[in-house]
């Protein structure tokens, strides 16, 4: 485009699932926003709460999540550079669980009244927000069968192979591995598992020379072993152009 945009980050994820035209771009670019810096652990939405904005991820990684009764977490997604990470908010009005950062992250709020406005007003960037919700959703339901269906050591391996594309096409990371942003606390509820566990299934990956750990960098050297293992098949993410390394 012939002027840079804060927005440029959501413009490139929507062109990963549809073709927009010179306008389309420019409106998604033109979008009224305000950029704005949160600290690690801060709240972007609350349950129960009515969001005003959806909110796209200009750096840093945030995380869905919701607590049981008991006062159990289970994270459902993590969100990188590029996602838009509450467009349904925009639509639903409520929302029905948390999203929080896991980093320090630079956001760009957009208005739900604009992100509905522009839906509407341009079926073409309407339809690639609509595909965006629902690669959201096939990552829910292949993470609800990780922690249902597979066993620890699958679930780890899963998980790491779904960083590793994910933050490829981010441009976050390539063949020479990249930086894990979870904490161990957060793959425990992310995996379901204790901190314990995961500790001992990512020693065992390591120990069977499948990755390289040095505190939160991972290095995989054999991502085709390591997809096997966690019953990895990255048609869920719908990224049929991308390669893993």
């Amino acid at each position: 485009m012939s002027f840079s945009s804060k927005l440029q980050p959501m413009l490139d994820k929507l062109l990963l699932w549809l073709p927009l035209d010179a306008s389309d771009q420019a409106a998604v670019l033109s979008l009224p926003h305000t950029v704005k810096e949160l600290r690690a652990h801060d709240f972007i939405v609350r349950e129960d709460e009515m969001p005003t904005h959806s909110c796209l991820l200009l750096s840093g990684y945030a995380y869905r999540h919701k607590v049981a009764g008991n006062g159990g977490r289970q994270i459902f997604s993590i969100h990188m550079k590029g996602d838009v990470v509450d467009l349904h908010n925009s639509i639903l009005r409520r929302a029905d669980h948390n999203v929080q950062t896991m980093t320090p992250v630079e956001v760009a709020l957009i208005p739900s009244l604009a992100i509905r406005a522009i839906a509407a007003d341009r079926p073409h960037v309407g339809q690639a927000m609509w595909y965006e919700t629902l690669v959201d959703a096939a990552i829910f339901r292949e993470w609800m069968l990780n922690v249902g269906r597979r066993d620890a050591r699958a679930r780890t391996a899963h998980l790491l192979c779904e960083f590793a594309l994910r933050l490829k096409v981010a441009g976050l990371a390539d063949s020479s591995g990249y930086d894990l942003p979870m904490t161990q606390d957060q793959l425990a509820d992310a995996l379901a598992l204790t901190n314990v566990h995961v500790n001992r299934m990512l020693r065992m990956l390591s120990e069977a020379g499948l990755i390289e750990r040095d505190k939160r960098s991972v290095r995989i050297l054999d991502f085709a072993q390591l997809a096997r293992i966690g019953d990895f098949d990255s048609r869920y993410l719908h990224l049929d152009r991308i390669e893993p390394a």
